[in-house]
């Protein structure tokens, strides 16, 4: 095969980066479907903010030509000169929890178009184990008319990007790796050892690459369940969970979880990616639901917590003032996708109370689009009955909540965050 010509389908908080890292060293085209993203990015701004202007416009090129660089583009048409595809696109599930596959079979069906004999189509999104060759490369084979394994050849390597880490970036995340034969598999690894700094793993087969995956999301989802239901248990007992564990965490080997709300594009959902792939084999997985149900559940939970100590502390509920600190899905990223905050907002509303979002690294118009609520701009245009800290983005370290509350107030510490006498957890 010649040099690689890398072509990224999708470029969200995954493909981005990843574009940008090829970019650096081979000749890349980065593909999305959305008009505004693509537009965005060529004028060298990341709004989802992975990337620092900077250095997407080091590698940003505006001739196709160029022998190496970053093009971006919305149109397929300058797919035709890569010979590695790689498919960075979503994946979630539907309102029944059951996996959405269409972006990603859509994808292949886009690559499918301009495959030629000898190509590589390495897939990225998070999947169940078996969607690779099961889903995916029979929509390969049917659109460009050409045989898996002989004409072109697959691999699959999981991304393992954490929105809003700047010392956990593309480069510093080891890499597993994996490839359709022992070939394509050594020469997927090669290509993805030649920028990741920290190396790779090559898997012994796609479906091991597809697992480990996967299991990497549960594993921590359990694990969050498990303080999760922890910290329940010990509000009933009058017990702070915070010293609680951190008590428990003076033993070596007592891993360092916390409760919390869990969403995101990839904890919140990739569980559900599994659970369905097991009872297809007719096995219901026990603890992997659980643990997801158990998490879903504690946007309920902490509203009723809030409501609860109003009640103990003589504040009143019905038509009070609450304001929400934090919207994204984790601290220090603008990343909306899942976030579990939007249950706490929906079950103090429940409530009778008014519910105010406010939240520095989220644009209003893209949480109105979503979920059909708006942040403030203004956190101290009046004074609130209820304070909850849902996020820990580092504004709020130092924000006077003194200045927020009302005469008869509460403020609720969802991360342990806050630096006050008074919070409740």
């Amino acid at each position: 095969m010649n040099k690689p010509v890398i072509t990224v389908i999708g470029l969200g908080y995954v493909g981005l980066p990843l574009a940008r890292l090829f970019a650096t060293k081979y000749k890349v085209v980065g593909f999305d479907i959305k008009e505004a993203r693509v537009k965005e990015l060529k004028q060298g701004t990341d709004t989802t903010l992975e990337v620092d202007d900077g250095s997407l416009k080091s590698v940003l090129v505006e001739d196709f030509g160029k022998e190496k660089g970053l093009y971006i583009t919305s149109d397929s048409k300058f797919l035709k000169e890569s010979n590695y595809y790689i498919v960075t696109v979503p994946t979630s599930v539907d309102k029944n929890n059951q996996p959405v596959l269409a972006p990603l079979l859509s994808a292949s069906k886009t690559i499918a178009k301009y495959l030629k004999k000898g190509d590589i189509v390495i897939y990225e999104s998070t999947v169940y184990p078996g969607a690779t060759e099961e889903d995916c490369i029979p929509v390969l084979e049917k659109e460009s008319g050409m045989s898996f394994n002989r004409d072109f050849f697959v691999g699959y390597s999981p991304e393992r990007i954490s929105p809003g880490d700047k010392k956990r970036t593309v480069e510093n995340i080891l890499k597993v790796t994996s490839g359709s034969t022992p070939e394509i598999a050594l020469k997927v690894d090669s290509l993805y050892k030649s920028v990741i700094k920290s190396g790779t793993h090559l898997a012994s087969s796609i479906k091991i690459a597809e697992a480990s995956k996967i299991i990497e999301n549960c594993q921590r989802d359990i694990n969050i369940a498990f303080v999760n239901e922890l910290a329940k248990i010990f509000s009933l007992m009058n017990i702070n969970t915070t010293e609680v564990l951190e008590a428990a965490g003076t033993k070596w080997n007592f891993l360092p979880f916390k409760p919390g709300l869990v969403g995101g594009h990839c904890i919140g959902v990739d569980p559900y990616y599994l659970a369905q792939k097991a009872q297809q084999y007719g096995y219901y997985p026990e603890i992997i639901l659980s643990g997801r149900r158990l998490n879903d559940s504690m946007g309920a939970h902490v509203a009723s917590e809030v409501i609860k100590l109003m009640i103990d502390k003589e504040v009143k509920v019905k038509g009070a003032d609450v304001l929400i600190l934090g919207v994204t899905f984790k601290e220090n990223c603008p990343d909306i996708r899942n976030t579990k905050v939007i249950d706490v907002v929906h079950s103090l509303r429940d409530f009778g109370v008014n519910v105010e979002v406010y939240d520095p690294w989220v644009k209003s118009i893209e949480l109105q689009d979503e979920f059909g609520i708006t942040v403030i701009e203004n956190v101290f245009s009046k004074r609130y009955e209820a304070i909850v800290l849902a996020v820990s983005h580092n504004q709020f370290k130092n924000l006077d909540i003194g200045k927020l509350k009302a005469e008869q107030s509460v403020v609720y510490d969802v991360k342990n965050f806050l630096s006050l006498k008074d919070k409740s957890l």
